[in-house]
């Protein structure tokens, strides 16, 4: 019993630890003698419900469906304008029990996010809800020069999806292959948020709620205050605001000033 209660506690500051960590960080905590050895310490697990469920690989993408998938129409684009491409991804993130899922909108040339939607779901609905907020904020009505890039899920391609965005006039493309470099600055602003946010905490999220928060306030963070080295150490709500020249000068005026400290203070 002294050892379960050891187990419950351990587990309190990370529920996700498993069976060896557990038998070696106990061993230490007991006489020599008293502790059973690694298989008897498994099955008194195995006896008492305490072992880890299998890690469950977690796939948000499912490109094997009958929608159109669209040509990659971005190859060699360097955006010189706010609301002129932007990317989609959806991650997951991990809750004690189960996860959530992250459906993003990022505008290509600030990092802004744009649109985002935390649910408990993949469907494509919640996808929808992101899209929704990032055609709000550009203002709504004819949205023709943008472009849409993401990969070949069935979120982006089913027929809800792409209506909205040819209500707008925005023009689709998607990922020809399955690198997640074909969608590179979605997937940076993923490891973004889990690395900063998500990851930085003492433990997983317990419920959806929680981790709503936390995620609300750390993109909140994230387009306001973040600078942002790709943008010349501008945060993206700042960067939202400019043109390809204004970005351009901004950046050449850092880096002059970083020169110059170096030369001063090498």
């Amino acid at each position: 019993m002294r050892m379960l209660d050891a187990v419950h506690e351990i587990r309190e500051q990370d529920p996700g630890i498993g069976g060896i960590k557990l038998w070696l960080m106990i061993g230490k905590m007991f006489k020599t003698g008293w502790m059973p050895g690694r298989d008897s310490f498994l099955s008194m697990l195995h006896r008492h419900r305490l072992m880890q469920k299998p890690r469950r690989s977690r796939s948000t993408t499912n490109s094997n469906h009958r929608f159109h998938k669209w040509k990659n129409l971005i190859k060699g684009l360097t955006p010189t304008r706010p609301n002129q491409l932007w990317v989609s991804d959806i991650t997951y993130i991990d809750l004690v029990d189960g996860c959530c899922y992250l459906h993003l909108v990022t505008d290509a040339y600030s990092k802004k996010i744009v649109g985002w939607c935390l649910a408990e779901s993949l469907a494509s609905v919640f996808t929808l809800q992101a899209l929704r907020m990032a055609i709000e904020q550009a203002g709504g009505g004819n949205l023709s020069g943008l472009i849409h890039h993401s990969d070949r899920g069935i979120q982006y391609c089913c027929d809800l999806y792409v209506d909205e965005l040819q209500r707008h006039n925005i023009q689709i493309s998607m990922t020809e292959d399955y690198k997640p470099t074909d969608n590179g600055i979605a997937e940076r602003v993923n490891e973004t948020i889990k690395n900063e946010s998500i990851y930085r905490q003492e433990r997983r999220f317990v419920t959806y709620k929680e981790a709503l928060e936390q995620i609300k306030r750390f993109i909140d963070f994230y387009n306001n205050k973040r600078p942002h080295y790709s943008i010349g150490l501008q945060t993206p709500n700042a960067a939202h605001r400019q043109t390809g020249e204004q970005k351009k000068m901004w950046k050449n005026k850092f880096y002059r000033k970083s020169e110059q400290s170096l030369r001063i203070n090498p």
